[in-house]
């Protein structure tokens, strides 16, 4: 009897280390002081010693049960992305420059090919963020995963100068909300998308009046990543008084996040478009409104207050940047509540 034996193939490890090297020296910024393999990632902080309060911000999360829709399509390749979303879009939440990132793969068997095609959606994540991937996991798992399943999960972190975070304690009633346009799901809400939708291959593939893709196809698209983003409108001046990544909740758990004490949120009704997935998932669930904005993104993936002066200009800034974004409501008097008018 030996490890292999026992359903842990350590020459598999081996191969997909090697198959996903290639995709991970991509992300690899001049900080990084280690190569992969090691038992380590090291990380240079020379380049930020001029601020002048340096605070570290982390964020960790996985993908949750959209891993499901990957396995049935047997497509590996943007699941990744999700996951290096998740975590450096809350990074970016509070102001911070993510900087590298850290991914736990583990799987009931080590397919070496699907392991690099999962690790090449999380370089592509971290591409996209600009962070670097300095160091991961993979966990050979026999007996406690399923042989063709796996999951996955990541842990990033960043840096902020104090003076530069987002904290909300600068708002006040008038600012103005603008959201950023969501790719679609995202990465939430999956268990009620698996109870409305039978997942399997053949309702997978059936397309829907208004949806330009298939169901799977809509349903695996990854999440958008708004580092670029926010840093765009950091750089064009603006400030940005208070942040909030829409994720698990919707709008009623995670815009009042952002809110302080004595502010409310009031969305404007008809203000931004509302992607047909959503339109499709309430009416085959007949799930009732509330229920939809309690649990999805419902097309807006951030959303951020800002003075009103500057509302035109943000709008401005991100369409330049390559993010849609609408004016979808304004702040005001109230007791961190989100409301509808």
């Amino acid at each position: 009897m030996d490890y292999k034996n026992a359903g842990v193939d350590i020459e598999a490890g081996y191969k997909a280390v090697q198959l996903m090297k290639r995709h991970v020296e991509k992300t690899f910024r001049p900080e990084v002081m280690t190569d992969l393999g090691g038992f380590s990632g090291a990380f240079s902080i020379k380049n930020f010693m001029d601020m002048k309060e340096p605070v570290l911000v982390s964020g960790t999360d996985g993908v949750g049960t959209k891993l499901k829709i990957a396995f049935e399509l047997d497509k590996h390749d943007t699941i990744g992305i999700d996951c290096v979303a998740m975590c450096v879009n809350d990074i970016a939440c509070a102001g911070g420059e993510p900087l590298f990132f850290l991914d736990y793969i583990a799987c009931g068997k080590n397919y070496p090919d699907k392991i690099a095609e999962i690790v090449g959606g999380v370089a592509e994540g971290c591409k996209q963020a600009e962070a670097a991937l300095i160091g991961g996991e993979t966990a050979e798992m026999p007996g406690f995963y399923p042989e063709d399943e796996y999951d996955l999960a990541g842990f990033a972190v960043g840096i902020a100068d104090k003076a530069d975070m987002i904290t909300g304690n600068e708002l006040k009633t008038g600012d103005v909300l603008i959201g950023m346009a969501s790719s679609g799901i995202h990465s939430n809400g999956y268990s009620l998308v698996r109870k409305v939708f039978d997942i399997n291959s053949k309702n997978l593939s059936r397309t829907y009046e208004g949806l330009s893709v298939t169901l799977g196809e809509a349903l695996l698209t990854p999440t958008k990543i708004y580092v670029k983003a926010l840093s765009s409108l950091k750089g064009s001046g603006i400030k940005i008084k208070a942040c909030s990544h829409i994720t698990g909740g919707g709008f009623y758990e995670n815009i009042p996040r952002m809110l302080k004490d004595g502010t409310n949120a009031c969305i404007k009704e008809g203000s931004y478009e509302v992607p047909v997935i959503f339109d499709i998932l309430a009416k085959e669930g007949n799930i009732e409104k509330h229920m939809m904005y309690n649990t999805y993104n419902m097309g807006i993936g951030m959303v951020i207050a800002l003075a009103a002066e500057d509302a035109g200009k943000a709008v401005s800034v991100l369409d330049e940047a390559g993010y849609k974004s609408y004016i979808i409501g304004e702040i005001t008097k109230g007791d961190k509540q989100v409301t509808f008018a």
